[in-house]
């Protein structure tokens, strides 16, 4: 792997206290999610809107970045609202992230994430590379996915950081990239299912500017299903990836260290089995930890011009005799340097 795709990488990962918070962007705090058909907005804030019954927060925030920083931070906790002296609202692990919607564009995922079995969660992720978009007027959506009212409450915030390199498992990394001259949104999709993909891989036809010397893709993905019962949450799926119809990527998202996240799961349960909820491997995600994306070096294929990427996930499990099905949360961007 090439050294400036080691450091793109270190910088998603990095994490943990800024040195120096030049400024912070607040932009949801203590917003509620919830779902209720009759009154999405009924914990609306000011400026705030909400769509799929309360189950997406929409807020637009002006973001005048410093003249000097080093990294953008994206900041989110997501905390469960109590029910009572021994319990919450909603105590399931639900997906959820925070995304910048583009006029004209697909939504562009900043923090992916699964909440806790009923815990209060804080992630952070390094998202200086999306600095062309994260400037001027800025409409950001919030989601979880719950089915009760009330459900969650979410805090986020966009750090810029000064006097602050990357570090991934407390160790220095390479310098950092740095932002990128261009963003282009590619794919948000919440449902790759068998319906989705029956006509074939998904299509996108993208240009590439004239002057980009590096190209890569940031690209999200998790494997849920319906019903909780084995694939596509617990089975993973080959996911692939073509450039101009050749495959350039193919892999199955897979997350075995999810026992480490026991603790933020209060609400977990042990099975027959022996096994914890909270601990069962999964496809791409850990219940309590963000997702992190999977940075595809494409620079050898993309030259500036006209391309068609595609997008498929295969053997997604369809819809049984009850209802029940697997289906996949992908989204992707690229991420253009002129050098």
């Amino acid at each position: 792997m090439m050294a400036w795709v080691a450091a793109l990488m270190a910088l998603v990962a990095a994490g943990g206290a800024a040195a120096d918070e030049a400024l912070v962007v607040p932009v949801f705090q203590d917003e509620m999610f919830h779902y209720l058909e009759a009154e999405p907005g009924r914990y609306a804030s000011e400026g705030v809107t909400f769509e799929e019954s309360g189950r997406i927060v929409l807020k637009t925030v002006t973001v005048e970045p410093p003249e000097a920083f080093d990294r953008i931070v994206a900041r989110v906790t997501v905390k469960p609202i109590p029910k009572d002296e021994v319990s919450v609202h909603d105590p399931w692990d639900r997906a959820g992230n925070v995304r910048l919607a583009v006029p004209g564009a697909p939504d562009v995922e900043l923090v992916k994430f699964m909440t806790a079995y009923g815990g209060e969660t804080t992630h952070e992720a390094d998202v200086t590379a999306l600095a062309p978009l994260l400037r001027g007027p800025c409409t950001f959506k919030g989601f979880v996915d719950v089915w009760v009212s009330p459900g969650w409450k979410m805090d986020f915030e966009i750090a810029f950081v000064a006097g602050e390199e990357p570090v991934l498992d407390g160790v220095p990394t390479a310098p950092p990239v740095g932002p990128a001259d261009w963003v282009l949104p590619v794919l948000y999709e919440d449902a790759f299912t068998t319906e989705k993909l029956a006509s074939g891989p998904v299509g996108v036809a993208v240009t590439v500017p004239e002057g980009t010397k590096r190209v890569v893709m940031r690209y999200f993905v998790s494997g849920h299903c319906t019903d909780g019962r084995d694939d596509d949450e617990f089975v993973s799926k080959d996911n692939v990836i073509t450039v101009d119809g050749a495959e350039v990527e193919r892999f199955r998202p897979w997350r075995d260290d999810c026992r480490q996240f026991r603790e933020r799961n209060p609400y977990t349960r042990r099975w027959s089995d022996g096994y914890w909820s909270s601990d069962y491997s999964r496809s791409g995600w850990c219940p309590g930890d963000r997702v992190p994306p999977r940075l595809i070096d494409l620079s050898g294929v993309l030259a500036p011009g006209a391309h068609t990427l595609s997008f498929n996930v295969e053997n997604v499990r369809p819809k049984n005799a009850e209802g029940y099905y697997g289906y996949w949360r992908v989204s992707a961007a690229l991420l253009g340097w002129d050098e």
